[in-house]
């Protein structure tokens, strides 16, 4: 099969890593019969420089005739001093928006041979596999009215939690049917003691369980699924929440598997899914052949599996991560005592190989 791919890398160690992720996929389409269009566009402060704009409509309209995106990162201190609407990081709302990219999913599964590098002991993390899945495009960062005023003392800034039956009722049923796809165990995570928009959001949540009876469904408030993540991760199957508490709790579930730079994630809804790794531009290592490429090749593989429905072709790549790691080859962030330490581009050479090797 042949698939039209737009490849926005951003800003940082983006346009670093995403060249690690293609030569593999291409690897893949040699080694399974596959051709894959690579169709480059620029977002985030690559745009800016360029456009004055972080989405130009070029890159949207190139988003929405792909039949996926690959996005590396946006951002860095070069913007920061831009006016908010402008920045690097509104072209992720724009492209989430615009897309109807409603559903993030974030694996956080342990790489057995990275069990050493959690902060947490190995008994804690040992056998990890928990999937977040974050409602993407409504909730506080979407919700009207919003802004900063003026009053007679000095400022008020004002965002708005806003949640309706029909966002919630979605992002539940794709968290449903991922766990029916898992361990059957869902946690939904609220804050309904105290939020209205949370009580509804339990409400939703379990008026939509029924459709799922070989499902169990769980509540947790948020300070204390937090505070569970550390205490007994395995209790975790899947994790379904807000747009809010879930862009805070993947991040804290990516650190238990000992460095954020190594999970992919998939933004999903209507005809374009966009894979990306959970981590950031990283501005403070770019241009250093030291950034950790795994969580973008494996937001590849994440893509040809969900995208593509190419699952064999996904599983080569995750077993030429696994192997690397096993072989005991460690980017700075993950290095280890008696660990060999690789660049970017050498690490991401090494898994080519594996899969090169296969054919």
């Amino acid at each position: 099969m042949t698939k039209r791919i737009a490849v926005l890398a951003g800003d940082g160690i983006g346009r670093e890593i995403i060249p690690e992720a293609i030569k593999i996929l291409d690897a893949v389409g040699v080694r399974f019969g596959h051709s894959f269009e690579w169709h480059e566009g620029q977002v985030g402060g690559d745009a800016i420089d360029a456009t004055g704009f972080p989405l130009p409509q070029e890159t949207l309209d190139l988003a929405k005739s792909s039949e996926a995106v690959l996005l590396g990162a946006v951002g860095g201190p070069k913007w920061e001093g831009l006016d908010y609407e402008r920045r690097p990081e509104r072209a992720l709302l724009g492209l989430r928006e615009q897309l109807g990219l409603f559903a993030n999913l974030r694996p956080a599964k342990l790489y057995s041979a990275l069990a050493e590098a959690s902060s947490l002991k190995p008994e804690v993390i040992e056998g990890i596999d928990v999937l977040v899945v974050r409602e993407l495009t409504g909730g506080i960062y979407f919700g009207q009215p919003k802004g900063i005023e003026t009053t007679s003392t000095g400022h008020r800034g004002i965002n708005t939690e806003v949640y309706t039956t029909e966002e919630i009722a979605r992002i539940a049923h794709v968290a449903f049917k991922a766990a029916q796809k898992r361990n059957r165990l869902v946690t939904s995570v609220d804050k309904a003691n105290v939020l209205e928009s949370s009580e509804l959001w339990r409400r939703i949540v379990v008026e939509v369980h029924k459709d799922y009876p070989d499902v169990t469904l769980h509540h947790m408030y948020v300070d204390n699924c937090a505070m569970q993540l550390i205490r007994n991760p395995r209790q975790f199957d899947v994790i379904v929440t807000s747009n809010l508490f879930g862009d805070i709790l993947s991040d804290e579930a990516a650190m238990l598997t000992g460095s954020i730079g190594m999970l992919p994630s998939a933004s999903m809804g209507a005809d374009v899914a966009m894979y990306e790794p959970i981590h950031g531009s990283a501005p403070d290592i770019a241009g250093k052949n030291v950034a950790n490429p795994i969580g973008m090749i494996a937001s590849g593989a994440m893509m040809l599996a969900s995208s593509f429905n190419l699952s064999e072709e996904a599983e080569a790549i995750e077993q030429a991560i696994q192997t690397v790691l096993a072989q005991g080859y460690r980017t700075k962030d993950i290095e280890a005592p008696g660990t060999t330490l690789v660049g970017t581009k050498e690490m991401g050479t090494r898994i080519l190989k594996l899969v090169q090797d296969e054919t």
